[in-house]
């Protein structure tokens, strides 16, 4: 399989963040991060996180944080200076400040702040979220920095849990049209994007791209590539990337439950759509769909 280039990795999934995950035993690491005032702390609230501009985020220093939150270590930014979390519970009067949600503004921040983001609020929800013991019901203790937690009852360990999914972009087989689909949650029903699902017990990769596009879209496909990989916190996702063609272009058509609408399309509607204009609406830029359908229209599929 080959490793695609960084350069076409979504805008959240970029290769040279350094989350020093051989700190995290030290002894004492958290409370001397968090003593010394020079530490970065991004604060996430919900799904937002504090922004300085259109394209970086604002990290805060330790003292500016409020005591509700949950504390992590992040890793280290390009200097060597200490990124820690601060995860505030919904319910936490949200500080001042302008904030932004992953979803909208992700694809707009520079990659170091979109890593630092997706990382941050994927393992903030795991340490609001899951306190207890999912085998016998018993508090758990935060150790190794916020990135484990140990059962006070049966002293089980536990992790931040993250939960594969395929994402998979259907070209024809002279890869000319785009198939998308529109799921039913979306309020918009001009929203289409590529199909997705999560990969079942003992399945492959490859077995789950053919079953989630058949059962969505009613197509078979193959000649499957790999095109990159994305972490999304909706909830704990890891979203792994195909192209994929098929030769059954006739049998395309909406489950009716998930998929309520396919459509497909051409290269000059897609371009409409990615430039804002046409009848459609397409995955944000944070988005690997938004990735997938780019590469299709720019010919790199």
């Amino acid at each position: 399989m080959t490793v695609p280039d960084s350069s076409q990795a979504p805008a959240t999934a970029p290769l040279e963040w350094d989350r020093a995950a051989e700190e995290r035993t030290a002894e004492g690491l958290l409370d001397a991060a968090r003593a010394d005032a020079g530490t970065r702390v991004l604060v996430v609230h919900g799904d937002r996180a504090p922004l300085a501009g259109d394209t970086a985020l604002r990290f805060l220093s330790p003292n500016e944080v409020a005591d509700q939150a949950q504390w992590a270590f992040l890793g280290r930014d390009a200097q060597g200076v200490a990124l820690l979390l601060a995860a505030l519970p919904v319910d936490a009067p949200l500080p001042d400040g302008r904030w932004g949600a992953l979803r909208a503004v992700g694809g707009d921040l520079v990659s170091h702040d979109a890593a630092v983001f997706v990382a941050g609020l994927s393992l903030g929800r795991w340490l609001l979220d899951a306190p207890f013991c999912p085998a016998c019901g018993a508090a758990t203790r935060v150790h190794a920095a916020g990135w484990a937690r140990t059962c006070q009852g049966c002293g089980r360990e536990h992790f931040p849990r993250t939960d594969p999914a395929v994402i998979v972009a259907v070209t024809s087989a002279d890869r000319q049209r785009l198939l998308l689909g529109s799921n039913a949650l979306w309020a918009q029903q001009n929203r289409y994007s590529t199909f997705a699902g999560f990969v079942e017990a003992g399945e492959s990769l490859e077995a789950a791209v053919v079953r989630e596009v058949q059962e969505e879209s009613g197509v078979r496909v193959a000649q499957l590539r790999y095109a990159g990989s994305q972490g999304w916190p909706y909830p704990r996702s890891l979203m792994l990337g195909f192209h994929a063609v098929t030769d059954d272009e006739q049998a395309a058509r909406a489950d009716g439950e998930e998929i309520v609408a396919v459509r497909w399309f051409t290269r000059d509607e897609i371009g409409a759509a990615l430039a804002g204009g046409g009848d459609v609406l397409l995955p944000g830029t944070a988005s690997i769909a938004h990735r997938l359908i780019t590469q299709w229209h720019e010919g790199l599929a």
